[in-house]
Formats: structure tokens, C-alpha cells, sequence
């Protein structure tokens, strides 16, 4: 089935069953490049996963449903294909979903995104890219809708669309300009790197740590961490079982605001400022109920805190980001585009000494050891050991 055209783009196929899955993978493996894009949920479900699967080609724009399809196991050799050439734009968030729910594995990838930083592309988003090259404007305003519902309303499909039809053009652009710049090593890097993260975690809960996220920077005494261990946990029970992010049951400024003031009374409630009204309507008593209970309970002992930083690894660390810094502005790129900043900290870290055990740190392929591991260790053998 075809969803009706919108804005002068063709109709996309929208794909909902096994047998229509089948019959699109067989035209795409015949593809040398394919658009894709996904979206989740994580606004509107306890536990998000991939809602829609987009893929364009350079005839079709296909919508894929993976809510509907019993067997994805086509589209997952399609990604694994080493022949074709997948594109996404932005694709850390698409892959690591994909890889959680489905243990998909994207070989051959080329992100749009990637490829305008290392050629140091100011604006860098998808939205800027296709105005910049196509003079086309892209609607976000459906950035926010709930992609589990089904049906989905045209204008969704239609946003869902636009995030892949531009793509294969975008990525001829993109190559072209890191050839002109001879940047196409350094962005294969970066490719094959992201390729390679690990699956994004399941929302993870524990009922005795995780309220100390709150509890700590916001400063609370014993009994006032007692109470909102006891709202936290009541807001989580919630919002799994109405399968709702926690932050629609009620804020985390509310829970720190309830834990203050400790209110045992609706009136104390309804008066505290940070609270909405709607919260008490719906939640009030339970609220109640998980104060008292805070109240009750033996104060909750805090995790230790963590180690303070080695000084001689933190100086190790600030002479890096200092070299980054200047070797940016040198490349007129943003900084993580030389090193992420992940990189630098395990390199004050491990200090390797010779280019072999800089490879070992992630983040240092082959390429980014020949361009700059002599600089790097040079920096780290000034810091090496103490003055």
C-alpha cells in the first residue's frame, strides 16, 4: 500500500507484513546504496524500541513497520550486506537501537553527519544540509510524535519520509567534498568506528541507587533522601506499569520539591510550589501514602563517592584538550572531530609510548594514529612523570 503524496514527494511504500518485506528487500538487495533512518518511542513508552525503519532508494521510499512484521531477519542481512552501501545521517542513536532490539549489525556505512564535520561543515544537522544543497525546507514539527501508535497520522509518514529521501543525493555531496578535501580516510574511520558500538541498555532500574541521582546534587538530609527513595519508587512502579517514561508521571523537580517539604496533608501538597495541580489530582493519596512511608524507614546510606582524579592524570588530560583545541582551530573543525573527549581522558590515563599502544585506546584507528600519534605522544611524554 501507498500512502497518499504530500509536498511533491511520491507516495512511499509502506511496509507491514512479511510477505511485502520480503518482496522490498529482494528490489533493495539489487541496490548499491540505501538510505535508512529509524524512530523510537522514548518520549511515550517505559521501555522505548524502534518503531519505524525507513529506507529510500534511489526509485522508492520504503516505511517500514516493525511493530507488524513477525520476522525482520531479511532487513538484517540487508544491513549486514557488506556490498551496499547504507547511509544514515546521525547514525550512533539508529544503530545502537537497532542492535538492542533486533542484534542487527550495520556493515558498509556512510553518515552524512560524520562526513559534513570532518569536512568541517558549520551547520551540520540534516534539515540545514538538504536546504543548503537541495533549497528544501524540513518539517520537524513531528519530531515529537508518538511513532507506536498505530495508525500514523499522514504528516508523521510524510516527516518519517523526508528523514531518507534527500539522503543519497546529501551523501554524493558529502563524498565529494571529502575527496576535494582528501578527508575520505578519516571519515571511513569514523564510519567503521561507529559501526562497531555496542547496543544502547534497556532502562535500567534499581530501587535502592538509582533515587541518588537526585538526592545527592540537590543536597537532601537522611530523611529528606528517605522520602524520595520512597516517591521514586512509586513514580517508577507507575510508570511501568501505564508503560510511560517516568517523567509523564510526574517531574523530577516535583519528586526533590515533595522530599523537601515532606508534605503528610493535601493541603501541605497542593501548596508547594514546583508541584502541578495535575499531579496531585491524579497521584495525591499514593503520593502521600510513599512520603509516610520515607518517613517511617530507616535513612538510606549513600555510595561512596568516587575517587578524587590523579592531578598528574587531570594535567595530562588539559595539555591534550589544549593540543585538540589547536589542531581544531588549525582544521577549522569542532574539537571531538580530532579526538572525543573519551579518548583523550584514556589516554592521560593508559599514557601509551609508542603508536602500537595508542592503538590499543579507543577511538585510535590507523588513520588518526598516522595523522596525529607522534603529536600525541610527544604531549604525553612531557607529562609522563612528575616534576
Amino acid at each position: 500500500m501507498k500512502t497518499p503524496p504530500k509536498s511533491g514527494l511520491p507516495a512511499p511504500l509502506y511496509v507491514d507484513s512479511d510477505v511485502k518485506l520480503l518482496a522490498a528487500v529482494a528490489l533493495m538487495q539489487r541496490e548499491p546504496a540505501l538510505a535508512l533512518d529509524t524512530e523510537s518511542n522514548s518520549l511515550h513508552a517505559y521501555q522505548e524500541r524502534v518503531c519505524l525503519i525507513q529506507v529510500s532508494t534511489g526509485k522508492e521510499d520504503y516505511i517500514i513497520d516493525p511493530l507488524a512484521i513477525k520476522d525482520l531477519r531479511p532487513i538484517g542481512a540487508l544491513l549486514e550486506d557488506p556490498r551496499i552501501e547504507k547511509v544514515f545521517h546521525a547514525a550512533e542513536y539508529d544503530l545502537i537501537c537497532l542492535r538492542r532490539d533486533h542484534g542487527f549489525q550495520v556493515n558498509n556505512l556512510f553518515d552524512t553527519m560524520i562526513a559534513a564535520r570532518v569536512c568541517g561543515f558549520k551547520e551540520t544537522g540534516l534539515g540545514s544540509l538538504v536546504r543548503q544543497f537541495f533549497d528544501v525546507s524540513m518539517d520537524k514539527s513531528h519530531q515529537r510524535d508518538d511513532w507506536g501508535r498505530r495508525p500514523l497520522a499522514r504528516g508523521s509518514l510524510i516527516y518519517a519520509q523526508m528523514d531518507t529521501h534527500y539522503l543519497l543525493p546529501l551523501r554524493d555531496h558529502l563524498a565529494a567534498a571529502l575527496q576535494h578535501s582528501g578527508r575520505e580516510e578519516e571519515a571511513l574511520e569514523w564510519f567503521r568506528e561507529a559501526s562497531q558500538l555496542p547496543p544502547a541498555r534497556p532502562r535500567q532500574y534499581d530501587g535502592s541507587h538509582s533515587f541518588w541521582r537526585l538526592a545527592l546534587p540537590n543536597h537532601l538530609t537522611p530523611e529528606q533522601s528517605a522520602v524520595l527513595k520512597a516517591v521514586y519508587n512509586l513514580r517508577e512502579n507507575i510508570a511501568r506499569k501505564r508503560d510511560v517514561p517516568p517523567f509523564k508521571i510526574i517531574s523530577d523537580q516535583a519528586l526533590v520539591a515533595i522530599a523537601r517539604a515532606m508534605p503528610t496533608r493535601m493541603s501541605d501538597l497542593r501548596r508547594l510550589h514546583g508541584v502541578a495541580q495535575s499531579y496531585i489530582d491524579r497521584f495525591g493519596e499514593p503520593l502521600l501514602s510513599a512520603v509516610r512511608e520515607g518517613l517511617a524507614s530507616a535513612s538510606p546510606t549513600p555510595p561512596p563517592p568516587d575517587p578524587p582524579a590523579d592531578p598528574l592524570v587531570v594535567e595530562r588530560y588539559t595539555a591534550l584538550r589544549e593540543w585538540r583545541k589547536a589542531k581544531a582551530a588549525q582544521r577549522e573543525v569542532e574539537a571531538d572531530v580530532i579526538v572525543s573527549k573519551d579518548a583523550l581522558w584514556s589516554l592521560a590515563e593508559i599514557v601509551p609510548e609508542s603508536l602500537d599502544s595508542l592503538g590499543e585506546v579507543r577511538g585510535f584507528g590507523p588513520w588518526r594514529r598516522a595523522a596525529y600519534g607522534e603529536e600525541i605522544l610527544g604531549v604525553l611524554r612531557r607529562w609522563a612523570k612528575p616534576r
